[in-house]
């Protein structure tokens, strides 16, 4: 099989496999694009309201293919920086569920999701000081707000792996799961998150990514959605709630 991103929905949960397993699940130039507009597609879904980002087999992504770097470096990291953004800019929640090798591109893909879930044993790195690479400034700076600057110079300045202990203490990390649990544990959780409110969740998203021009918004939201009414009458009910609020597809 080539190279490529596969994805399935199921039970609202979106899944995006990296799958270039003979060279540890690394992107290629054509990995890079598809994922832009693949989001897009998925984000426009209404029947979507959680996503997982997971490679497949026993390696998370093991960065950009490095043979895309041969001709312009510069093109190779403005695609991986687009489809950052891309990933960054989902509006439902984004999980990376991380098996093995996480690295480079990789780790590049997990910070600009939402939560991260790992397995024991998976490890984590940002190597571009291997290369003589300078690391985008979008990505540092998301890097630094999820782990602190301290946290962001080790990994950079030296390119080391550090393993999911770390990590977790780092908050590069949010779970970590004993070997054979991921998948059971990342299904629970975006089985909760599917069934939660996607007004509380796209406002709370946007708020905790320090986006400032938008209060007047969501309280407007609040106001029309039936959401806030509905989550009371079903506590009051001792039932779950069934929330309609879904995130407006753009155009």
């Amino acid at each position: 099989m080539e190279p490529q991103l596969l994805h399935c929905v199921t039970d609202s949960v979106a899944t995006v496999v990296i799958h270039h397993p003979a060279k540890r699940n690394a992107m290629t130039a054509a990995m890079w694009r598809a994922l832009p507009p693949l989001l897009g597609t998925l984000a426009a879904d209404p029947g979507v309201r959680a996503l997982v980002l997971t490679g497949e087999g026993g390696t998370f992504c093991a960065g950009a293919d490095i043979s895309t770097l041969q001709g312009s470096p510069q093109e190779a990291q403005g695609l991986a920086v687009a489809a950052e953004e891309a990933l960054a800019a989902f509006p439902k929640p984004t999980l990376a569920a991380v098996r093995g090798h996480c690295v480079g591109g990789g780790s590049q893909l997990a910070a600009a999701c939402d939560l991260r879930f790992a397995e024991e044993g998976s490890l984590f790195g940002v190597t571009p000081a291997k290369l003589g690479i300078v690391y985008p400034a979008s990505s540092t700076r998301r890097l630094a707000a999820l782990v602190g600057p301290a946290a962001t110079k080790y990994l950079l300045f030296s390119g080391e792996l550090i393993g999911t202990e770390r990590a977790l203490r780092a908050g590069l990390v949010d779970e970590v799961l004993p070997e054979g649990e991921l998948g059971k544990r990342v299904a629970e959780f975006t089985r909760i998150l599917a069934s939660r409110s996607q007004l509380t969740q796209a406002a709370a998203k946007e708020f905790a990514d320090g986006r400032t021009d938008r209060d007047d918004h969501w309280a407007e939201q609040a106001r029309g959605s039936g959401d806030t009414a509905e989550g009371v009458a079903a506590f009051l009910e001792r039932r779950q709630p069934r929330f309609t609020w879904n995130v407006p597809t753009p155009g």
